[in-house]
């Protein structure tokens, strides 16, 4: 995001607008990836521990379900930190439906 668009959010033509939801819309694929991929974590730990008698395969069973637990609150925190911006410039630049045509 450009400090100009920080300064001056209704100078925001359609382009800018399209990129702000592109980017929205990345930033939730990239939360379900995260959640996608803690719960393979969580659930190859479970599956470890419980169907796996040798005590090597326990204990990476056991290292897995916190770090599953782990990459969903990181995905989680970085979502946040990155949808505050953008729900902060939309607010601002307001979408009253008039948008500038560039050129």
């Amino acid at each position: 995001m450009q400090d100009y668009y920080r300064d001056n959010p209704e100078r925001m033509i359609l382009r800018d607008h399209l990129a702000a939801d592109r980017t929205q819309l990345a930033n939730e694929r990239t939360l379900l990836a995260y959640y996608r991929t803690a719960l393979t974590l969580f659930i190859a730990g479970a599956s470890f521990v419980q169907f796996f008698g040798h005590l090597v395969m326990v204990m990476i069973g056991w290292i897995f379900i916190p770090l599953g637990v782990a990459v969903a609150l990181i995905g989680l925190l970085r979502y946040h930190r990155m949808k505050g911006p953008l729900d902060r410039l939309r607010d601002r630049a307001g979408s009253n439906g008039k948008f500038e045509l560039p050129g």
